[in-house]
């Protein structure tokens, strides 16, 4: 089941919503997430995706439920559980890393080759002050992301990732250590942190409309059936990454 997109703004409606599924079976539910929309509203009990997951019932009696996350600044492939059994093995799939995520990234500085291993473990720590935030630290959880350079044009470079671990914030942590930032990077960017409010909770980051955070979730693969090929789903780029790409006619890029 093949849906078009289209960008929501603030809290999406049933059709939009609807508009985003990907793919639908007995077990899962794949969304093409919108940026600047946390998936839950976390204990701020702000306005989330999760609000709405009564219009994916589909029919069962119960909601599904977030088989993992991704920020409230990233957009793209989000997968949900339609029931405890579906969850369960889910569950499994993503804890043993089984499940193949291919992100997409914009930043405004090159990595330091074209392609690598970003292996550095991370840390959560947080102040009253500060709110938190992931740190490189050898006291952390492993965390490995590999990279590679799609194209650069103009002092932009398109970076695809696939991170081994799923540490929270992994990949922007991991790429600004080595010192290439994602475009629109509030939180671990040194030339724009200073400005930006602390994040009290894990998905409060709200990026303002005219700088959104240049991540994607553009492929899920999940070996979900014994028997069958891979579930493998790809979310359409949102505008701000077409608007970008267009502008400097990079219609070279085949997305």
């Amino acid at each position: 089941m093949n849906i078009p997109s289209r960008p929501l703004i603030g809290q999406p409606t049933m059709t939009d919503l609807l508009s985003r599924v990907l793919f639908r079976d007995h077990l899962v539910i794949i969304l093409n997430k919108p940026a600047g929309l946390a998936v839950h509203s976390g204990p701020r009990g702000k306005a989330s995706l999760e609000d709405d997951f009564d219009q994916l019932r589909f029919g069962l009696p119960r909601l599904p439920a977030l088989a993992h996350r991704l920020d409230a600044d990233t957009s793209g492939c989000l997968v949900l559980g339609r029931h405890p059994k579906a969850l369960r093995k889910l569950g499994r799939i993503f804890s043993e890393g089984l499940a193949r995520k291919t992100y997409l990234a914009i930043t405004t500085s090159p990595p330091p080759a074209t392609k690598g291993i970003i292996d550095h473990p991370l840390l959560k720590i947080s102040s009253k002050a500060g709110g938190w935030k992931m740190i490189v630290s050898p006291k952390g959880k492993s965390a490995i992301t590999d990279y590679r350079v799609l194209d650069s044009w103009d002092g932009h470079h398109l970076l695809e990732l696939h991170p081994r671990t799923g540490r929270t914030h992994q990949i922007r942590v991991h790429l600004a250590e080595i010192g290439c930032p994602i475009l629109g990077e509030p939180k671990y960017d040194p030339a724009l942190k200073a400005s930006a409010p602390a994040h009290k909770d894990r998905d409060s980051a709200q990026p303002s409309n005219d700088q959104k955070l240049y991540l994607h979730a553009r492929r899920i693969e999940l070996p979900l059936y014994a028997d069958r090929p891979l579930i493998d789903i790809r979310a359409p780029l949102p505008d701000h990454f077409k608007m970008l790409i267009n502008q400097y006619d990079q219609s070279h890029l085949s997305f």
